[in-house]
């Protein structure tokens, strides 16, 4: 078994982080999250048109490229690096793996192109009870004539101010179902939330006999939800793994630069700790995340365990890493101008979307049998 990435998949990661240097640079960051949309459409476009991404993990017959999950892993870590704003893991790591793992074929071959071809997409799921598991879901949905209505709030919904395919997860007379939503639907509401993580954009949205498609079997939606959502801690995971390893990046290159009592900083004995702290939790997290992206691509029996493991693991390495950059930097890291704020915040939030460190600790134990 052999976990090295493959000469491929390093130039893939090349390929992505050579065009983020100069789509997603600190000053990109900065103008984009002051934007109600929270991204660069001419990017975006050309993400899909040029990059393909956005297809990247959509099977061919759907228009995609047909790539594993592995492939995802490394960009999702290049993006994480980069804090890149758009509307990537909304649209792809959740809507489109929700589609793919729906076993609806009519609504793959409806909206999964659409998704390839560049169209936001995103999942709602969470409600204002904060809830990451099956009991968090009391949105009702009700038959209608020619299919059905929802009512009810979803919150926390990445890019759901600007998505125009809305996957929502809602309770029928016979448990969880899943449903798509046209953004321009009827009693559908967007309210845009104000959010730590400015690049990150997140919105509420209220439904209110608003139409909806039935996706998949009525009451089978917790079961591919429960999939989609191990699938998007790993792809989060990888994410904190590219910001974490920025961060030590950053960190080290200061200590090397920032002159104190006439030497560099990095030659005092607790900087160094600091560091080797930072490179040990950055390495042990590349390990759990890149494990679990492996299992995602295989679809193993392992995946729930190795999902859970990898979030709690990573969310702490990266917001320990974020934290120890600012302290090296000192006081500029503390201020406007210099991205450690940034990072410490993209941090914070990714540790607690998808369920906290010590929520992801309890789901492994119950996985594993304790």
């Amino acid at each position: 078994m052999n976990f090295a990435f493959s000469d491929e998949q390093e130039t893939l990661r090349e390929f992505v982080r050579n065009f983020l240097e100069e789509k997603s640079s600190e000053a990109s960051v900065r103008d984009q999250m002051e934007t109600d949309s929270g991204f660069d459409p001419d990017v975006w476009q050309q993400m899909s048109e040029q990059m393909g991404l956005q297809s990247l993990i959509i099977p061919e017959e759907f228009g995609g490229q047909g790539f594993g999950y592995v492939e995802l892993i490394v960009v999702l870590e290049e993006m994480g690096r980069s804090l890149l704003c758009a509307p990537f893991f909304s649209s792809v790591v959740l809507a489109a793996n929700t589609l793919i793992h729906s076993g609806d074929e009519s609504a793959k071959a409806e909206l999964l192109p659409q998704i390839a071809s560049g169209t936001i997409a995103t999942l709602a799921f969470t409600e204002e009870n904060g809830k990451w598991d099956q009991s968090g879901i009391t949105m009702q949905a009700s038959e209608s004539e020619g299919g059905y209505t929802l009512d009810g709030s979803k919150m926390y919904v990445l890019d759901g101010s600007t998505a125009e395919i809305i996957l929502v997860a809602a309770q029928t007379a016979n448990g969880v179902s899943l449903f798509s939503v046209n953004a321009e639907a009827e009693g559908l509401t967007k309210t845009s939330l104000a959010t730590m993580d400015q690049t990150r954009k997140q919105s509420k949205l209220d439904f209110s006999g608003t139409p909806a498609t039935l996706i998949g079997e009525e009451g089978k939606g917790w079961d591919i939800l429960s999939t989609v959502l191990d699938l998007a801690a790993v792809g989060l995971a990888a994410e904190q793994v590219g910001g974490a390893q920025m961060c030590l990046d950053m960190a080290v290159e200061y200590a090397k630069v920032r002159v104190q009592f006439g030497r560099p900083i990095g030659s005092f004995q607790a900087i160094k700790h600091k560091c080797a702290d930072m490179l040990l939790e950055v390495e042990s997290a590349k390990s759990a995340a890149y494990y679990a992206g492996w299992c995602a691509a295989e679809m193993n029996d392992e995946l729930p365990s190795t999902a859970s493991l990898a979030k709690a693991y990573c969310s702490e390495a990266y917001f320990h890493a974020a934290a120890e950059n600012i302290q090296i930097h000192g006081g500029i890291g503390f201020t406007w101008e210099h991205p450690a704020h940034l990072y410490f915040k993209r941090a914070k939030s990714s540790e607690l979307l998808f369920g906290d460190p010590t929520y992801h600790r309890e789901l492994l134990a119950q996985r594993i049998g304790i």
